[in-house]
């Protein structure tokens, strides 16, 4: 029971996030500009917003201190969104309740075929 209500309450947090950056990026009409270089950005032909909800059943995974390993569901998130779009996602703000170093170990974790990101600061 407190397991779900754990996983409930990271949920709402990541929607909360996710919903904080949306409506950001539309109140400013312009998209940020890129942290990747220009060729790595215009190969994701997703938004942060998309991206970011493609990769929500790996929420478990990248939680502080989360023991729990990479899901199936996770891992065939992870390959379908690709390096482009895991790095933009890499880049981008910070998330809470989202664990950027476990975050980036992911395409390692799931034996996905593509070099880790390069972190910009």
């Amino acid at each position: 029971m407190k397991l779900m209500r754990v996983g409930l309450a990271m949920t709402l947090l990541m929607t909360i996030t996710v919903l904080t950056i949306v409506t950001a990026q539309q109140e400013d009409q312009q998209p940020p500009p890129p942290m990747l270089p220009v060729e790595e950005v215009g190969m994701c032909s997703r938004t942060f917003f998309s991206a970011l909800v493609q990769l929500i059943p790996c929420r478990a995974a990248v939680a502080p201190f989360s023991p729990i390993p990479p899901t199936e569901s996770c891992c065939s998130a992870v390959v379908a969104l690709g390096r482009p779009c895991l790095c933009l996602l890499a880049n981008g703000p910070p998330l809470s309740g989202i664990d950027r170093s476990m975050a980036l170990q992911l395409p390692q974790r799931c034996f996905a075929n593509f070099p880790p990101c390069d972190v910009i600061n």
